[in-house]
């Protein structure tokens, strides 16, 4: 797959705090009884399935002042149960790293926030992709610091997500401006998205290095005050799927995955994309596993 740069246009990115109230509400989803009855034996005993989320993934999952969690997963999440037929319990959790251990521990089922698929993770969890995603810089209007490309920040102060894969590029990247010579990227790592977002608006970060979805919605967020910059690199990534998340062989993946086809097929999928302005977050076809498959 090509890689599409097509910044989402801001105006309509700043409609997505009222779309609760604006859009057109997701239509309800039929049984689908065959997918019902491919649950895993443990989910049909327990008679829900245990999602997890981080809640500040804009606009993936946005924790309102209420508590309650909105956005493009949400939606996608409530009609999946419509599909399988079976509850799906989300919590909010701390971060990156806790999905991933939450996981593992057996404590929830599956994230449907989107994870980002890469080859490694695959040894020990399957991905059931359904967008794609790109890595840029949030920086201040006019970008002071004149980051053009991954390669421009050295010396500077970068926040990140904690655990995620910005983080690791980044660090990498200071790796490699030590060994030019340079002075290495300060990199500050926090939990979820708001607090590295909040870095940058206060000026303890000079950028904010995120997929582009969220940053989007942080940029139209802040009142002209920020702006993207590096748009159109590759800053470090080859083409990026995110997905659902499950350990590593749960049958559940599959199941996941057939449901998201009807999604897909019915024009549930598109509408929620459009509704949350990420029509250029689209994939073509969900699949398992596509960080691997597609090299394949």
């Amino acid at each position: 797959m090509k890689f599409n740069f097509r910044a989402a246009p801001l105006a309509a990115v700043l409609a997505v705090t009222t779309l609760s109230a604006a859009a057109a509400e997701i239509p309800a989803q039929k049984l689908d009884p065959a997918l019902n009855a491919r649950l895993p034996e443990a989910i049909k005993a327990a008679g829900a399935i245990k999602n997890c989320v981080i809640g500040s993934f804009s606009p993936y999952t946005i924790t309102r002042a209420d508590k309650s969690i909105e956005g493009a997963a949400m939606d996608i999440t409530k009609a999946l149960s419509e599909v399988l037929g079976v509850k799906i319990e989300t919590t909010k959790i701390a971060g990156h790293s806790a999905t991933m251990l939450g996981l593992k521990s057996g404590r929830y089922d599956v994230s449907t926030e989107p994870v980002g698929d890469y080859p490694d993770r695959e040894a020990n969890y399957d991905f059931v992709d359904y967008v794609r995603e790109f890595v840029v810089f949030a920086v201040k209007k006019g970008n002071p610091h004149n980051i053009r490309s991954l390669a421009d920040t050295c010396g500077l102060k970068v926040s990140v997500m904690a655990a995620g894969s910005a983080e690791r590029v980044i660090k990498e990247q200071s790796k490699v401006c030590v060994k030019e010579g340079k002075k290495p990227v300060t990199v500050l790592s926090f939990e979820g998205q708001a607090a590295p977002a909040m870095a940058l608006s206060s000026g303890r970060a000079d950028a904010f290095f995120s997929s582009q979805a969220p940053l989007t919605y942080f940029v139209a967020q802040s009142g002209g005050k920020l702006e993207l910059a590096a748009v159109g690199e590759k800053n470090g990534f080859d083409d990026i799927y995110q997905g659902a998340v499950v350990m590593k062989g749960n049958p559940l993946a599959p199941v996941l995955l057939d449901a998201f086809k009807v999604l897909f097929e019915n024009g549930t999928y598109k509408a929620v994309m459009e509704k949350w302005n990420l029509d250029y977050n689209e994939v073509e076809a969900p699949g398992l596993n596509l960080a691997t498959a597609k090299k394949n």
